[in-house]
C-alpha cells in the first residue's frame, strides 16, 4: 500500500530542488526583483499543481524529467496569482504560507512587478523547453497551462470574482468562478502532464475532467477551512471571504452540505482514476487526501 505522506514528501523535494534553480539569485543590479520573486516562489506550500503535472505524465507512461519545466512554470504562475491576489486592491491579505505577503515585505509596486516577473519567466521556461524539444507533446503542454491560466481560465475567474465582490451570487455564477479561478489551473496541470507524456486525446480529456472536479472540490474545502480553521493552521488569514463580502458554498449551503458536494465531486474524480488503472494510483490517493486536508 502506498505511503502517500512519504510519496508526497519525496515528490515535493524533487520539485523544490528544481524551483530553487529556476529563478536567478539576486545580484547587485537590477535591484530587488529576483529576491522578491524568490521570496514568494520558495516560501513552501503543498506544490500540488506541479506534483499533478509530473504524476499525470508518469501515469500515461511519460518521463517526469520532460514534464519538469512545465511543472515549475505552473508553480511560478500559481505563485504570481497569489502575490496579486493578496494585494490591497484585491483581497488585501497580510499573510500567505505562514509569512508576510510579498507586498508587506517589498511594497505594493514591487509585489506587482514580482508577480509579473514570475508570469513572464514561466512563459520563457516553457518556451525554452519547447525549443529544446519541439514536439506536439511539449507545445501541447505549454498550451494547456497557458489556457488554464489565461482569459479562458484563472484570469477570467478572478475578474468575475472581483467584479461580483459584495454582490449576491447565484450558484451558476459561483460555479463559473470556481471552475475558472481554481479548477482551470488544476485541469491545466493534469492535461499538460498527460499531453507531455504522450497520451491520446481521450485520455487527456479524462484527466482534464478529473482536474475540474478536483479543483471545484478543492475550492469548496478552502471555503470551509476559511470558516473553521485558524491562521496558524492555514498559514493565511481566516474569515477572508466574510471580510471581503464574498459568496461561497458555505454561505449558500452551509458547512455540512458543502462537504457533501465536495465529497461527491471527489468521488467522481476518483472514479475516473480507477477507470484509468493502476498507473493512476498516486493521483487517486492524492484526490482522497485533498478532501480530508486541514490546511
Amino acid at each position: 500500500m502506498m505511503d502517500l505522506k512519504q510519496e508526497m514528501k519525496e515528490r515535493c523535494a524533487y520539485i523544490e530542488a528544481a524551483l530553487e534553480k529556476s529563478v536567478p539569485e539576486q545580484q547587485e543590479f537590477p535591484p530587488v526583483i529576483f529576491e522578491a520573486m524568490r521570496y514568494s516562489l520558495l516560501a513552501g506550500g503543498k506544490r500540488l499543481r506541479p506534483m499533478m503535472v509530473l504524476a499525470a505524465c508518469e501515469a500515461v507512461g511519460g518521463n517526469k524529467e520532460d514534464a519538469l519545466p512545465f511543472a515549475c512554470a505552473l508553480e511560478m504562475i500559481h505563485t504570481y496569482s497569489l502575490i496579486h491576489d493578496d494585494l490591497p486592491s484585491m483581497d488585501n491579505d497580510d499573510y500567505r504560507r505562514g509569512r508576510l505577503t510579498n507586498h508587506k515585505v517589498y511594497g505594493e509596486d514591487m509585489a506587482i512587478l514580482a508577480g509579473d516577473g514570475l508570469l513572464h519567466h514561466a512563459m520563457e521556461t516553457m518556451a525554452d523547453a519547447c525549443l529544446k524539444n519541439p514536439t506536439p507533446q511539449t507545445t501541447g503542454a505549454m498550451k494547456a497551462i497557458a489556457h488554464g491560466a489565461g482569459v479562458f481560465g484563472m484570469l477570467t475567474g478572478q475578474v468575475v470574482d472581483v467584479f461580483m465582490e459584495g454582490k449576491p451570487l447565484d450558484i451558476e455564477t459561483l460555479d463559473f468562478i470556481h471552475l475558472n479561478k481554481t479548477a482551470a489551473m488544476i485541469r491545466g496541470a493534469l492535461e499538460a502532464g498527460a499531453v507531455c507524456g504522450g497520451a491520446d486525446a481521450e485520455t487527456v480529456a479524462q484527466f482534464g475532467l478529473a482536474g475540474e472536479k478536483i479543483g471545484v472540490a478543492f475550492q469548496i474545502l478552502d471555503d470551509i477551512l476559511d470558516v473553521t480553521s485558524t491562521l496558524e493552521e492555514l498559514g493565511k488569514p481566516i474569515h477572508s471571504d466574510e471580510k471581503n463580502q464574498k459568496t461561497t458554498y458555505v454561505t449558500l449551503f452551509g458547512i455540512e452540505k458543502s462537504r457533501e458536494i465536495a465529497a461527491k465531486l471527489s468521488d467522481e474524480a476518483i472514479a475516473i482514476w480507477e477507470k484509468q488503472g493502476a498507473s493512476c494510483e498516486f493521483l487517486l490517493e492524492l484526490t482522497k487526501y485533498l478532501l480530508t486536508r486541514t490546511f
